[in-house]
């Protein structure tokens, strides 16, 4: 029975179309993937779902009456409610007052009626589990169970009537047995009830093995637009992924450097040997070896760890079991993906970004650092009006260079890259990916981690995936594709 359809949805930021027409059904008691490439509009749909956004033209049906949800509050109480792939939970709370955030009964003078409460969060919680305590600091629980009570959290906020439950990317930081038990949830959730058919579950994932293991039918949005659908369990997954990405992949990639062919990079010194390194929670294992004058590639899915992996290895991220050794004079610096908020003072000008973290003296002189910052603009061709110029006002691309300036100034052996092309254009791009190029030919040991599958199989001399915490072994670039890496991050 449909519960919930799309018809025509269509939707526009600016410039910029996001969706174009999508249309498909969703049944009650069944789990339907959604499945895409970053970018392909997903979040945007779920987002309309959701009462977050609202779409430009076309109809959703719920329950086969017009669906058009002013908010979020008014989409809960119609009974669509999502897991985000983000923990929202309150780690001092505990799991009671989590589940019940929000939507706590109140009495006349305003008093939470506590009882009442209680009872709330103890008949959405018994939905999804039976051995999480309500009085347990929701911090203080695993990853899994956390996961457990943002379900049943999610419940509660429909006030015991929801319909369809959003979940997405629910294993991403989860193992092997964690996904196996919070799938065993979900298949109790959409099975059948006395009083009616049970809840329809939208699964927003990357993993091909969850999709074809738990999903009853499957959706692929690529570039706005539906682009294949069918049973999961009677489509192979390199079919699932050609609908993903459109198009056929060759594995020959002629961008490789004529250097890469040769055998003797590995008579190149050791510059990092990660050993069995595992933080809290993610990574669980990673073990690699780095030479210098390499770039080594690290794929995987959002959620698998990479970034963890990253900071890990900088020294920014406690690691709780295993061993970074660093064999080079210079150190590790670290491009962070989050530019704007980790990466950079935006606010500030270029010149005060490139000398920021400048080892030695406490204090630059001003004229110092505009001549850094005069020299960086040169060096790496920013486009910007001067020294002084507030990064903030620069592209994206710019941006970017300004955060690989004080990198170089530092003058590092070892550089951990992490999502270095987000964000910027293609010119840009190309770009960025020759000056790593560039920087490995003269020594540089570089570690590139990148959503763009394209992007390492032509860039990076050995690649390693990522997968659920665990890094499997490097192998040689040429040995990759985009549907090889994709299949094997997803598996």
């Amino acid at each position: 029975m449909t519960i919930l359809s799309f018809e025509g949805i269509q939707k526009k930021f600016g410039p910029v179309t996001v969706l174009r027409g999508v249309a498909f059904d969703v049944n009650a008691g069944e789990v339907h993937a959604l499945l895409g490439e970053n970018g392909a509009g997903k979040s945007t749909l779920m987002r309309i779902l959701l009462g977050i956004e609202h779409a430009d033209d076309g109809t959703m049906r719920l329950d086969g009456a017009l669906y058009r949800p002013h908010d979020a509050g008014e989409a809960r109480r119609a009974g669509v409610v999502m897991v985000p792939q983000e923990r929202t939970l309150c780690p001092h709370l505990s799991v009671a007052e989590n589940i019940v955030l929000g939507i706590e009964p109140h009495g006349p003078l305003g008093l939470v009626r506590r009882d009442e409460a209680r009872e709330t969060a103890e008949r959405a919680l018994a939905q999804v589990t039976d051995h999480v305590s309500l009085e347990a600091r929701a911090g203080s629980l695993s990853v899994a169970d956390q996961q457990l009570v943002e379900i049943a959290r999610a419940l509660a906020q429909a006030g015991g009537a929801a319909k369809i439950l959003v979940l997405d990317e629910p294993t991403s930081s989860l193992g092997k047995s964690d996904a196996e038990r919070l799938f065993a949830r979900v298949r109790a959730l959409k099975a059948p009830k006395e009083d009616g058919p049970g809840l329809a579950i939208i699964l927003v994932t990357h993993f091909l093995a969850d999709v074809k293991a738990e999903a009853d039918r499957y959706t692929v949005l690529r570039d706005g637009k539906v682009q294949g659908a069918g049973d999961p369990r009677e489509t192979d997954a390199k079919t699932i992924v050609h609908e993903m990405l459109g198009r056929e992949l060759e594995t020959a990639l002629e961008e490789l450097d004529a250097e890469k062919e040769s055998d003797g990079e590995e008579e190149a010194p050791i510059a990092l040997e990660v050993d069995g390194v595992a933080g809290d929670p993610l990574p669980r294992a990673a073990s690699f070896v780095l030479r210098r004058g390499e770039i080594l590639g690290i794929a995987g899915l959002v959620g698998s760890g990479r970034t963890e992996l990253l900071r890990a290895v900088a020294g920014l991220d406690p690691v709780v079991r295993g061993k970074v050794d660093v064999k080079v004079a210079r150190g590790v610096g670290l491009l962070s993906e989050d530019r704007g908020g980790e990466g950079l003072m935006l606010a500030r000008a270029i010149a005060d970004n490139v000398t920021l973290s400048r080892s030695g003296p406490l204090f630059v002189r001003p004229e110092e650092a505009r001549a850094e910052g005069a020299r960086w603009i040169a060096e790496l061709a920013i486009r910007a009006s001067g020294p002084e110029q507030r990064t903030g006002d620069l592209s994206g691309g710019n941006q970017q260079k300004v955060q690989i300036a004080r990198l170089l100034r530092e003058d590092y052996d070892v550089l951990l890259v992490d999502e270095p092309t987000r964000g910027i254009d293609v010119a840009s791009k190309a770009q960025v990916l020759d000056l790593f190029r560039d920087l490995a030919k003269k020594g540089k040991a570089i570690v590139l981690v990148s959503s763009q599958l394209d992007e390492l199989v032509t860039t990076c001399d050995r690649i390693a995936v990522l997968r659920r915490g665990e890094l499997g072994a490097a192998k040689p670039a040429r040995e990759w594709d985009e549907q090889s890496l994709l299949l094997e991050a997803a598996s």
